[in-house]
């Protein structure tokens, strides 16, 4: 069942200790590999091919491409929690393939939206947060402990300093209407990456998202534009 309402903040605690114990009678927390399972579609946009436990992924320029990273993990049976995307629809997550009985959606946290993130990291392996204003570098460096030693994996549809990857819709283009009629079939999206540490240089690659059944898939292959590592661009 997906949880929808928001927290209040009298009865956060409850909430979000049923939710975890809930959880772990559904689910091991810990699996025998750091690779997180991943959409085939999004393997030519990710350094490396796959999304992977106690890192942290920017993503900003598109819900559809955080829908797109949350459909392989909740495909495989994960949990996934969003925190803090009142427009994120449920009826879209499902066409991308997102198993709405383990989705967690959190959408008015406040001014708590850092620590709803953090007390959701501890269960549910994958989060997705939108950051509220400018995140300090306190803030960042004590989630991303939480989420290496959790084995989570963070989602930041926002500016987030220091992310393992960081991945942005930078252009798009929908088919489907024809001399001024038609309806909007697909979208055809450049997705720009960028990976710091092992996590590969980067590059971009097209993606149709949605594509015309409403999920995510490879657009025509071309070969990857090169782009600057993140410790290049902060050196810039």
């Amino acid at each position: 069942m997906t949880l929808a309402a928001p927290l209040p903040r009298e009865t956060r605690p409850d909430r979000v200790g049923e939710l975890q114990s809930r959880i772990r009678d559904m689910q091991a927390r810990r699996l025998d590999t750091r690779e997180i399972p991943t959409h085939r579609a999004l393997a030519a946009v990710l350094p490396g091919g796959v999304l992977r436990e106690g890192t942290v992924v920017q993503a900003t320029g598109s819900t559809s491409l955080v829908m797109a990273l949350l459909a392989g993990p909740s495909a495989a049976g994960r949990w996934v929690a969003v925190v803090g995307m009142p427009a994120f629809g449920a009826e879209a997550a499902r066409r991308f393939g997102i198993d709405l009985s383990r989705l967690v959606l959190v959408p008015e946290p406040g001014g708590q939206w850092l620590t709803v993130a953090a007390t959701l990291a501890d269960t549910v392996p994958v989060v997705v947060v939108r950051p509220e204003g400018r995140v300090s570098p306190g803030e960042v460096s004590r989630l991303a402990a939480r989420i290496r030693q959790r084995g989570a994996l963070l989602i930041a549809t926002g500016a987030w300093p220091g992310a393992d990857t960081v991945l942005e819709v930078t252009g798009s283009r929908w088919t489907g209407l024809e001399a001024g009629h038609g309806a909007l079939v697909e979208r055809e999206v450049v997705v720009r990456t960028a990976g710091r540490g092992g996590f590969g240089p980067g590059g971009a690659a097209r993606l149709r998202l949605p594509d015309a059944p409403g999920g995510v898939a490879e657009a025509v292959e071309t070969p990857l534009a090169p782009v600057h590592r993140l410790d290049e661009r902060r050196a810039g």
